[in-house]
């Protein structure tokens, strides 16, 4: 099984490649269109901010190649929001991938964001077609302003102040909104299942 991550040049890459190589696996490093169309399971990393990932991703020739795709796919937090129409960040249009928006969140007492430290899942996806290796109560780490659309797309949730998305599945679209790379045990178990899908 070949597995591999988007290097654009930003992010969280080296952690992600460390969290894969925990469980035995050794993703390489692309960032050409042929190569995302050829890799079994591909990863689009976080961190950063929607309107220059989406220009790093035009640049590369990225874009169709992505939505083209019908292999495994995962994106990791803002990876995840890339997934969707578009975004509050700069006012970005997304790859579309899955439909809806991704907000601002809004401050609430006790609940400032950025939303980042550990938070328990909720409303994690029974083992079916949606299973991503999370169960409720399982706690994991978080780093974001920005909150997707919830949706038929979302498999477990977390509440911060209002209920969020924190995981997506949608066919062969995985999505963290966490950090699986730094959520221990129940990341691992989401990596896992990722590879496994």
């Amino acid at each position: 099984m070949s597995i591999a991550i988007l290097d654009l040049g930003y992010g969280n890459v080296e952690s992600i490649r460390l969290g894969f190589a925990r469980l035995g696996a050794e993703p390489s490093l692309v960032k050409d269109a042929a190569s995302v169309g050829e890799v079994e399971r591909l990863v689009l990393p976080g961190v950063g901010a929607a309107g220059y990932a989406m220009e790093r991703l035009r640049s590369l020739g990225l874009i169709d190649a992505l939505k083209a795709r019908t292999r495994p796919l995962l994106g990791i937090c803002l990876g995840m929001q890339l997934m969707f129409e578009s975004s509050d960040e700069a006012d970005t249009l997304c790859l579309a991938l899955v439909p809806g928006r991704v907000r601002e969140m809004t401050a609430v007492p006790g609940r400032p964001v950025p939303h980042m430290g550990w938070t328990a899942i909720e409303d994690a996806a029974p083992k079916s077609d949606k299973d991503i290796g999370l169960v409720n109560g399982d706690h994991v780490y978080f780093a974001h302003s920005f909150a997707c659309d919830d949706g038929p797309a979302t498999a477990a949730r977390v509440t911060y102040g209002t209920p969020l998305p924190a995981a997506l599945r949608h066919g062969h679209l995985w999505g963290a909104q966490f950090h699986p790379e730094r959520s221990a045990e129940p990341g691992a178990r989401f990596l896992k299942a990722f590879l496994s899908a």
